[in-house]
């Protein structure tokens, strides 16, 4: 117990950082304009998106940054263990939720970190379709998100860690981007 207190690194304040990647999953344009669904699992989606993209820009960084993007994802799931608890859920199932959600994270790195690196549109595009519609295809929708989000990639490689870190994420404003992006 005692060694693990002198080990401690310095950590982040990543509260407005995780809060920035939640104001732009939440998006209007998401939901009433692409067709990604209204629901717990159409805001799931979304939130996996933006946070896939700003841990793997995180990810590549030195290990102090690094970090970081662990932080995030650690932050994330004790959100989503309070969201559970608030929606009701008891503490029993809490626990079998939250394997869940951890299983469909890392389903999402896999899914979307390959073409995201690539900047394979087609592959992420595919990749977004299969999670983000509820089964319903979309693939004009799920090509438009995936343009966007090759250019959240961009602008996230463009700009300073320092201010991705303090959650001063310059990101895109959804359908700016993806003009001839629509089929």
């Amino acid at each position: 117990m005692v060694f693990g207190f002198f080990n401690r690194r310095k950590g982040v304040d990543v509260g407005p950082l995780y809060l920035s990647i939640v104001a732009q999953a939440r998006q209007p344009v998401f939901y009433r304009d692409w067709a990604v669904p209204d629901t717990i699992d159409g805001r799931f989606e979304m939130l996996m998106l933006h946070l896939v993209l700003v841990i793997e820009r995180l990810r590549g960084e030195d290990k102090a940054i690094s970090a970081v993007g662990q932080d995030v994802f650690d932050f994330f799931l004790k959100d989503m263990d309070r969201n559970l608890r608030e929606m009701g859920v008891g503490d029993m199932s809490v626990g079998k939720r939250m394997k869940k959600i951890g299983r469909s994270v890392y389903g999402r790195f896999d899914a979307f970190r390959p073409p995201l690196a690539d900047r394979d549109l087609a592959v992420l595009a595919a990749a977004i379709d299969r999670n983000a519609f509820a089964g319903d295809s979309h693939p004009g929708e799920a090509n438009r998100l995936a343009a966007y989000a090759l250019e959240c990639a961009e602008r996230l490689a463009s700009q300073a860690t320092s201010d991705i870190e303090a959650g001063r994420v310059d990101w895109p404003v959804p359908g700016d981007a993806q003009q001839g992006q629509d089929g």
